[in-house]
């Protein structure tokens, strides 16, 4: 069953265009992922989805109901983690948490303190005095806090330390064994490729691909980089390497292929450091897409 239904959304700020056609469905129970550079369109399609901001034309179906039509029945069961968060300074965290839960018709005391005591967040400090990570940290709580059928999750982890993003991670898996519909929106492969079933590639306002996130990771390559001296670069003109760079003590590459092979050629090497990591998404786009 579609949870999700994306029918040509298309949203313009005046001639700017900030999603265009965008056409796809999210299963009930997924994790979906939705991955794109800094300005792809991510944000506006989740706003337009929200009915935040209204589309220029086409639509989104939530539970089967116009998004428009239907906004506030269904954002009762929509729990939004926006990729910027701004609160009232003054006010105390459980204050605001308290005041977020009375939009709902639920008593969330208990959900909102298991919670805060998940992500380490101190109940009884201002928002003033709370850093940019404890701040997101309150958003991902105000999100929760009425266990919604879906989640929608807008660059979640930015601001949170590794160890924080892991919990993070654990909770939101948690939620959608639960039986949560996770909408996650990154410009982060590896988050997407850790929790996602499926993915849709936003670029330049417009989807340019959807995969099964198993296919994501069979395709992506590995970027190297090798330190060493007098490195011959020609010696990693070899079947599976593109975008090679070189200088004296410095080689750089993209590899696709069995890792075996690379590994093999570097142990003939003497090298003074290897660092291997995922291309950023603009790097990925660069090959897949131009």
């Amino acid at each position: 069953m579609n949870i999700i239904e994306f029918n040509h959304l298309t949203k313009y700020y005046g001639d700017v265009k900030g999603c265009e056609d965008i056409n796809f469905s999210i299963q009930e129970g997924e994790i979906f992922g939705f991955i794109g550079p800094n300005g792809a369109g991510k944000s506006t399609t989740i706003r337009t989805m929200l009915s935040l901001i209204y589309p220029t034309s086409g639509s989104v179906t939530i539970f089967g109901k116009d998004a428009i039509e239907f906004g506030h029945e269904i954002r009762q069961d929509i729990g939004y983690l926006p990729s910027e968060i701004f609160y009232y300074d003054k006010m105390k965290v459980i204050d605001l948490l308290q005041y977020s839960a009375s939009f709902y018709k639920k008593n969330c005391d208990q959900r909102i303190h298991e919670l805060a005591e998940i992500m380490e967040l101190d109940l009884s400090r201002k928002i003033q005095d709370l850093s940019y990570g404890n701040k997101k940290k309150v958003g991902i709580v105000q999100g929760l806090l009425h266990s919604p059928k879906i989640i929608i999750l807008d660059e979640p982890t930015s601001g949170l330390d590794p160890l924080m993003q892991q919990k993070f991670f654990q909770l939101i898996v948690e939620e959608n064994k639960k039986g949560a519909t996770v909408f996650f929106s990154s410009h982060i492969l590896s988050e997407v490729q850790q929790l996602c079933n499926r993915v849709a590639i936003i670029k330049n306002g417009e989807i340019v691909g959807i995969q099964d996130i198993k296919e994501l990771r069979g395709d992506t390559y590995k970027k190297f980089t090798i330190i060493g001296t007098n490195l011959n670069h020609g010696k990693f003109d070899v079947e599976g390497v593109t975008n090679l760079n070189s200088s004296d003590h410095k080689v750089t590459f993209f590899f696709k292929g069995n890792v075996n092979h690379i590994v093999s050629l570097l142990a003939t090497l003497t090298l003074d450091d290897v660092l291997i990591e995922e291309p950023t998404l603009e790097e990925i786009f660069m090959h897949y897409y131009e």
